[in-house]
């Protein structure tokens, strides 16, 4: 066929909408166009997916290919693309049957060798992606993160072959079994607070019936060793109050950042220090997060 279809996710902050990947070959002089709102990261993945495929023994079309991102007011941002866009190509030169998209999401930055780099917000696309009935095809390095998903089944591959090769039925991934145990870390205890008894019972009302606090008073009274203690008076999370700060964790920039393996179902604490402006509590910038 010279018309194929890939499904992958797109990131709006903690919301990771549909995003459909046309690839389209038509005569005329060789090129690649991305159309469907890419940022820059995105319109590089041509060159990306060029030297992947060579390297990987496929042939790059030598044909007129637009690959539209739709839908085309979406913006899209990161190397998420690569892969999809590469088994597009493959699927709409018939290289690979493209039959077997239709049950797939995949989502990967491709290498020049191509090898599948991790991308941003795994969890958060498996968790938005688990009620659509497909197999989520994801870095090796992120599927265990994201197999935490509910309802979702999740293939982890290191190398674009390996894709391509489970696409052909030549060789299977496995589906990634998501380590669900939790072991609960010990929390800082109320008990080490000495005094202080209408801010103890101003804490234990406050987790008792969801309230707020704000904590006034001059620096050495005792305000952060209070909320520090907080998270140990509130219930164990719920499913889905632990999916989503999982999720809201694989949405970090660096994955050095992301806690959602030693932070599983433990309440979120950030202590920012006292100088902190505003804006660098609430964060800046045109994207989230």
């Amino acid at each position: 066929m010279a018309l194929a279809t890939v499904y992958s996710r797109a990131l709006n902050g903690f919301d990771a909408p549909l995003v459909s990947v046309e690839v389209h070959l038509a005569n005329g002089l060789p090129s690649l166009a991305i159309v469907g709102l890419p940022e820059a990261e995105v319109r590089e993945s041509r060159h990306r997916v060029r030297a992947a495929l060579i390297h990987c023994g496929f042939d790059f079309p030598a044909r007129h290919m637009t690959v539209n991102l739709a839908p085309a007011d979406l913006p899209k941002e990161s190397g998420r693309f690569d892969l999809p866009i590469a088994l597009g190509i493959l699927a709409a030169s018939q290289q690979i049957p493209g039959h077997e998209l239709d049950g797939y999401e995949f989502a990967g930055e491709l290498a020049l060798d191509g090898r599948l780099r991790t991308v941003r917000g795994a969890l958060a696309m498996t968790y938005c992606a688990g009620s659509a009935g497909r197999t989520f095809v994801l870095p090796l390095s992120d599927a265990p993160e994201a197999a935490r998903a509910a309802h979702a089944i999740v293939l982890g591959a290191a190398h674009l072959r390996e894709v391509c090769r489970h696409l052909s039925r030549i060789e299977r991934l496995k589906p990634i079994v998501a380590n669900r145990e939790w072991a609960p870390q010990p929390l800082a205890d109320l008990a080490d607070v000495r005094g202080q008894p209408q801010a103890r019972r101003a804490l234990e009302i406050a987790a008792a019936g969801e309230h707020s606090l704000l904590m006034c008073g001059p620096p050495g009274t005792g305000k952060s060793m209070l909320a520090e203690r907080l998270p140990g008076l509130l219930p164990p999370m719920t499913d889905q109050e632990a999916m989503e700060q999982a999720a809201l964790c694989s949405l970090a920039t660096v994955r050095s950042q992301r806690t959602t393996t030693v932070r599983w179902r433990e309440r979120p604490f950030r202590a920012p220090h006292h100088t902190a402006s505003s804006a660098a509590l609430v964060g800046g910038g045109s994207e989230f997060p």
